[in-house]
């Protein structure tokens, strides 16, 4: 859950960055892409409610909208974007609506073939819990905890991503494969410690932080998606790239997971350790000769094509989102790095036409060109970490 807004570092950040007012084109931001949000999304939603079911839209495809069912990993992002979309409006419609998509997914706190019910129930119970208090959520995100945590390999002290025989797109031959995106899920364990008193499920997310911190990074600060451990014995097997250019590349949203996960884990262990690793992997993002001066990566930043590679909304997103949080932690001048990647999201570059664009907000994202697989289209995720980001630096500029 997003418990930023609560903790003593993000308050006394708000005290010191309050200082400086809100600039007129920052409020413009925001009420631009509110008041595009606004139409966008709630002619997407008024669509679903026309229908008489409870769909969940994950991307286009072929020119038509892709829903998802409730075991997909995208599946809590539109229940969780309605919940950003009543922080950002207060309008009751949102809160309601968040209810309902959020209801249509409780199934995901019992899977347990995958590691990402942390983005599932996370995203969408923990910011019902958030808004609402309601305990119904609450035991929710402890029994999907308790679901995720079966996944933990406790000789290599990770949670393992994929099956052996499943991997990404049926790929075969792991022991243990752990992909950098599973930093993610440890939010919900860290909740799940809070609202339950079970320490077993903090533990968990620690040794799985700890373990990808020594194996996940190059000397670069730069990260593989997945490495592939012994689950009996222990140790490295393999370390790969699967849905970047190449093994040794640094795959565009990898990188920003990894800087939200380890930001997350600062904020929960208060392990400086965490908040180094994070710094050091702002360096490598925005220090790369291949980021464009829009500060909208390419796909991979080792792509063979730049400039004429496709660029990822949503590596910026998610990036945008971890920055404002990271802020806060004696940063302040990584504000202003994610005010310009929030302000390049927000232009016609990237924000859709009301009325175009599968009724998403932003366009131009990317799934997984090595398994030719959702490239330069719009992705539900790119809109949440959208969405959360204007959230973040709305609270940090009230």
């Amino acid at each position: 859950m997003k418990r930023y807004f609560w903790n003593i570092a993000f308050i006394l950040g708000l005290i010191t960055l309050n200082s400086c007012r809100k600039q007129p084109e920052e409020v413009f931001i925001i009420d631009n892409v509110v008041s595009t949000a606004l139409r966008q999304i709630g002619y997407q939603t008024q669509l679903i409610e026309q229908s008489g079911k409870i769909l969940n839209p994950r991307t286009v495809e072929n020119g038509h909208v892709s829903y998802v069912p409730a075991d997909d990993w995208t599946s809590g992002f539109f229940p969780g974007t309605m919940w950003y979309m009543y922080d950002l409006t207060k309008d009751e419609k949102w809160k309601n609506l968040g209810i309902k998509y959020t209801g249509s997914i409780e199934e995901a706190k019992h899977l347990k073939w995958h590691h990402d019910i942390g983005f599932m129930i996370n995203c969408s119970f923990g910011n019902a819990y958030r808004i609402t208090g309601n305990d119904a959520y609450k035991d929710v995100i402890v029994e999907a905890a308790k679901s995720l945590s079966t996944r933990f390999c406790p000789v290599p002290g990770v949670i393992q991503s994929w099956d052996e025989d499943r991997g990404w797109q049926g790929a075969r031959g792991w022991s243990c494969p752990v992909i950098i995106d599973n930093m993610m899920n440890l939010e919900l364990l860290f909740e799940a410690t809070r609202l339950s008193g079970d320490s077993v499920f903090y533990n968990i997310a620690v040794s799985h932080a700890d373990v990808t911190l020594a194996n996940h990074f190059r000397s670069d600060y730069s990260s593989y998606h997945v490495i592939d451990y012994d689950k009996i014995n222990g140790g490295v097997r393999h370390k790969h790239t699967a849905q970047g250019y190449a093994h040794e590349s640094a795959w565009a949203r990898g990188q920003a997971w990894a800087l939200y996960g380890f930001t997350v884990c600062y904020r929960e262990t208060k392990d400086e350790r965490y908040l180094d690793l994070a710094g050091k992997i702002y360096n490598f993002i925005f220090t790369h000769k291949n980021m464009p001066a829009d500060l909208i990566p390419y796909w991979d930043f080792d792509a063979p094509n730049i400039p004429n590679e496709p660029r990822d909304a949503s590596a910026a997103a998610i990036t945008a989102s971890a920055l404002y949080e990271l802020s806060v932690y004696g940063k302040p001048e990584y504000k202003k790095t994610a005010d310009k990647i929030v302000a390049s999201l927000a232009s016609p570059a990237y924000l859709a036409i009301v009325g175009t664009n599968g009724n998403f907000l932003l366009m131009h994202s990317v799934g997984s060109i090595p398994h030719d697989n959702e490239i330069d289209v719009p992705l539900n995720y790119a809109d949440y970490y959208f969405l959360e980001a204007l959230t973040r630096k709305k609270a940090l500029e009230k």
